[in-house]
């Protein structure tokens, strides 16, 4: 069964690129215990609530989904095409996220982070990570995916949001050509610059092709000092971002 490993590569993806970005630091501002306490605390919430509800609303819908993928839709070309999928989706699930005023409320608590680090790729309120599951089981359904396919994902999509969000210095002969095939650090902190134009583009969390299909992507380009977090306003205390939701 994938889903032992799947903790197991998370948390060593993340307690490599802790290690990696406070050696070779792209921005001076780093995180505090404070905020990296409050950050993780929001992980916990998620971590349990995955093996309560998001694990077993995704079984649920591969088990009862839709029987009619074709023979050829399996093995591994079956999974490249499931994980094209997932990416595209979840490239919209988080564009809808940002135009839906709802859902902003929701997705808001992950921006008003305003030292991006690896612990930041974990940071979401609990009530966008049930919508996105419930959301993301109709898909499950719909087009009859194997839970293995969403697993394989869903830990591929951690990772790389981890390292997307992690403030590794990266030398520009690697960074660049990255950056044409997936999600990197110079493209998704534009995503989180403190200017709402930046913040309502580069929707895309795996594949970087997305943005570039769709024109989201923004032309500006990330430096040390660029302000993170929303544009007027600032971070809060866990029982705040908690609440956030519940407010105007």
């Amino acid at each position: 069964m994938i889903l032992p490993y799947k903790g197991a590569l998370v948390i060593g993806a993340l307690a490599g690129f802790l290690l990696l970005e406070r050696l070779f630091p792209m921005a001076r501002l780093v995180h505090g215990l404070r905020q990296i306490g409050r950050n993780l605390s929001l992980a916990g919430i998620n971590a349990v609530l995955s093996w309560l509800v998001v694990v077993p609303v995704s079984a649920f819908a591969a088990q009862w989904a839709l029987d009619w993928r074709p023979q050829w839709w399996g093995g591994w070309t079956g999974l490249v095409l499931d994980l094209l999928i997932l990416d595209c989706w979840i490239y919209w699930w988080h564009r809808a996220n940002h135009e839906i005023p709802f859902l902003w409320r929701f997705h808001e608590v992950h921006h008003l982070d305003e030292t991006l680090d690896a612990t930041s790729a974990l940071r979401f309120h609990f009530g966008e990570v049930l919508m996105s599951s419930l959301v993301r089981a109709a898909l499950i359904w719909v087009l009859d995916i194997p839970l293995s396919s969403v697993i394989v994902f869903e830990t591929l999509l951690a990772v790389c949001a981890i390292f997307h969000h992690s403030n590794l210095r990266i030398p520009v002969w690697l960074e660049k050509p990255l950056s044409y095939v997936i999600v990197t650090p110079s493209i998704h902190w534009v995503h989180h610059h403190a200017i709402r134009s930046d913040t309502d583009s580069n929707y895309s969390a795996g594949l970087s092709i997305w943005d570039r299909l769709f024109g989201s992507r923004s032309a500006t380009r990330r430096t040390p000092d660029m302000p993170i977090g929303v544009e007027g306003r600032t971070d809060r205390s866990l029982p705040g971002l908690i609440g956030r939701p519940l407010e105007p």
